[in-house]
């Protein structure tokens, strides 16, 4: 995801930037609220808002947690615990422009009844914009803000596919201590009622096996990304007539489990090959992110062998003419008559991507690379296509020594063995342990 204020930072390079006081004019504030919460955890979040009149350069938030509660885990900042006491620093997110904010998350188990964190404090002073100011001000920084594109927030992240409605879903904390793994991209929110979501069309976003999931990946501190649409079923592109509406259902989704990333998995005719839907859809990105701009949006689309074909194509084009500000572009290289050898076709169209990224957005090969993602089909393929454990290794390593901005694969739910079996819901189709591919994909 983009550093906060980045814009704004920019602007004034060269000039002062100071660690702005809590009653600066104005103010600066942190703001706590809880996302989801499964009776042992809950996921929490501060957001930092700087109303100061000028830059904020850095930033410390204080808080306490009740007695028997304390942080499992913690991203987009840096933290201590001294006892109750939670002390967090900025990392990335450091420069946060006038009129700007800045945020990080946490999980936090605990035993009883939830009770929120207290005695919150912003740079020693009152985290009430406008509040008592901090006993010293740290010194003045010179150090300018980033000029450099910042990386799409979850990108480096391995997170296969888990489908909960199809094909024996295994537990996924299970999977998790036996493979490191942390984030899942979850299948598929698609349309109940008009422009409802829901998973598979029919299960509600709480109370189904669906949340039951995310409340035990993020437990085991890990995190979860639902994926909208596939190949089947009523997508919400269709559905929804606007891309506000359309924004409104992803934002039922990310309210429903406090996300910091959303797949739009868009695939089939009826949206991919659909170019009002396209539009639709890149129109209902924008507005998630002007309204979130911590959760990071990924597009993932089929290819050929070569890159992106005409629709993939035009699907770039227009996320950069309609302002989408796609975080991660995702190719499914499979299913394309890849022939043997399916890490050649699978870096031969992954390149031609990146040549796509450069061309349309001007981006370096770095750039590009972290804007990029793979999501492939471990085992055989629909097409019989063969990616062997040894195969998805070689693309693993070359996903690390590019630094590409997603690694994903169909799916969880198949990493298990079935020699001879051919394509299975529950099984990859080849001899394999428990997991392998999944092992392998931690390790991005």
């Amino acid at each position: 995801m983009p550093a906060l204020g980045l814009a704004a930072a920019a602007a004034t390079i060269g000039a002062m930037f100071v660690i702005a006081p809590a009653n600066a004019a104005g103010g600066v504030s942190a703001t706590f609220t809880k996302g989801s919460d499964w009776g042992t955890g809950y996921e929490g979040k501060y957001v930092i808002a700087n109303g100061s009149g000028s830059t904020l350069a850095a930033w410390t938030v204080e808080f306490d947690l009740p007695s028997g509660a304390k942080i499992s885990s913690l991203w987009d900042g840096s933290y201590t615990a001294s006892g109750q006491h939670v002390t967090v620093k900025n990392s990335w997110n450091g420069n946060v422009g006038n009129g700007a904010s800045a945020s990080f998350g946490f999980n936090v188990t605990y035993s009883g009844s939830y009770t929120a964190p207290s005695n919150c404090k912003l740079n020693g002073g009152s985290c009430t914009a406008g509040g008592a100011p901090p006993t010293t001000t740290p010194p003045p920084t010179t150090t300018p803000p980033p000029t450099t594109t910042p990386p799409p927030g979850t990108g480096g992240k391995g997170a296969p596919y888990l489908y909960m409605g199809w094909g024996s879903p295994p537990n996924p904390q299970t999977v998790m201590n036996a493979t490191g793994v942390k984030w899942f991209t979850m299948a598929f929110i698609n349309a109940s009622g008009g422009c409802n979501p829901a998973w598979d069309s029919s299960r509600p976003l709480s109370g189904s096996a669906d949340a039951n999931a995310i409340a035990q990946i993020k437990a085991a501190g890990g995190q979860a990304v639902p994926s909208f649409g596939g190949w089947s079923g009523n997508k919400l592109g269709p559905n929804c007539s606007t891309s506000a509406a359309l924004a409104g259902a992803y934002q039922q989704v990310i309210n429903a489990y406090g996300l910091k990333a959303i797949d739009i998995d868009i695939e089939n005719s009826d949206e991919f090959e659909n170019e009002a839907v396209q539009d639709r859809i890149l129109g209902a990105l924008k507005i998630v992110k002007q309204n979130n701009p911590g959760v990071q949006t990924i597009l993932t689309f089929g290819t050929s062998t070569t890159g992106p074909n005409f629709y993939g194509n035009r699907l770039i084009d227009q996320s950069k003419a309609l302002g989408a500000n796609v975080d991660v572009y995702t190719i499914m290289p499979f299913d394309f008559g890849g022939g043997s050898n399916m890490y050649q076709s699978t870096v031969n169209a992954a390149n031609g991507l990146r040549d796509k990224l450069k061309s349309t957005f001007g981006w370096n090969d770095a750039t590009a690379y972290s804007h990029l993602g793979i999501s492939g089909m471990n085992g055989l393929s629909d097409q019989q296509e063969l990616t062997d454990l040894s195969t998805w290794t070689q693309i693993t390593n070359w996903a690390k020594s590019n630094k590409i901005g997603r690694l994903a694969f169909w799916s969880v739910n198949r990493d298990r063995g079935c020699p001879g079996g051919g394509v299975q819901a529950a099984c990859s189709g080849i001899a394999q342990n428990d997991w392998d591919f999944t092992k392998v994909t931690a390790g991005f």
